[in-house]
């Protein structure tokens, strides 16, 4: 049986912590799903937790690793909407305050943006062997 690599270990566990934290707090993510799915927020959020777990936890085995890694990649696709909302969220909320914090947390979610690439890369490399 082949190890993930490092990088392939690091997104499986991002995922999987992800996952759990949609499943225990997901109000937390309500927010940010796109306008027209917020009447299935609580749905969905529950729903990409469980895709997130299962991807996580089938990047680490060798007999799922590809599949976890196209599947990952769909749900990294899938999920890059409600990041892109939740910095637009951010960014109005940062321009309504005008505090340093609401601004440190808008430049966080928009320098969030590029870093989905690379883990997309990740997945990629994990579905590819």
């Amino acid at each position: 049986m082949s190890r993930p690599d490092l990088p392939t270990t690091g997104l499986a566990v991002l995922l999987i912590g992800a996952g759990a934290m949609h499943l225990v707090r997901p109000e937390v993510y309500e927010p940010i799903i796109p306008a027209p799915l917020r009447g299935r927020a609580r749905e969905l959020v529950l729903a990409s937790g469980a895709v997130e777990i299962a991807c996580g936890a089938g990047l680490l085995v060798p007999a799922t690793r590809s599949a976890a890694g196209w599947a990952s990649v769909a749900l990294l696709a899938g999920v890059f909407p409600a990041n892109v909302q939740m910095t637009i969220d951010h960014g109005r909320r940062a321009q309504r305050k005008g505090t340093p914090q609401a601004a440190g947390f808008f430049a966080g979610t928009l320098a969030r943006l590029p870093l989905q690439w690379p883990l997309i890369r990740t997945a990629l490399r994990a579905a590819r062997g």
